[in-house]
């Protein structure tokens, strides 16, 4: 699951990178939360956490690592999707959409917590 998240991780990044380089090109800066969010939690979060789940592997094999995997990547393409949506004002459905991925998100963040604190040896 580490190396999986790291990958996922990685591509978040590119995509994340990538959006950035337009909005610097074109000077267009009206999704710059979406930028920030695809970085941040796309990019540095899913990485921080399969680095994590790599070096401590017995993590992984818990319910909640599971939970985690699974809301944090739905939760967040639905999240960032629809917070583009919305801002650019396609419908005003969007904002509450984007709500929901983001309490997913939020949620599989929390178990990610949660697993760590639990499973994680005080040595």
């Amino acid at each position: 699951m580490g190396k999986k998240l790291i990958k996922i991780a990685a591509i978040y990044f590119l995509i994340g990178i990538s959006f950035g380089l337009y909005m610097s090109i074109f000077h267009v800066f009206t999704l710059a939360t979406v930028h920030v969010h695809i970085n941040l939690l796309g990019w540095m979060s899913l990485a921080v956490a399969g680095i994590l789940y790599t070096l401590f592997p017995h993590l992984t094999e818990t319910k909640t690592a599971k939970v985690h995997f699974w809301m944090h990547n739905i939760g967040l393409p639905v999240m960032m999707f629809s917070i583009a949506m919305a801002i650019l004002g396609v419908s005003p459905l969007f904002f509450p959409i984007a709500t929901l991925g983001g309490a997913v998100t939020v949620i599989g963040i929390f178990c990610f917590g949660y697993n760590v604190l639990k499973n994680l040896e005080n040595t």
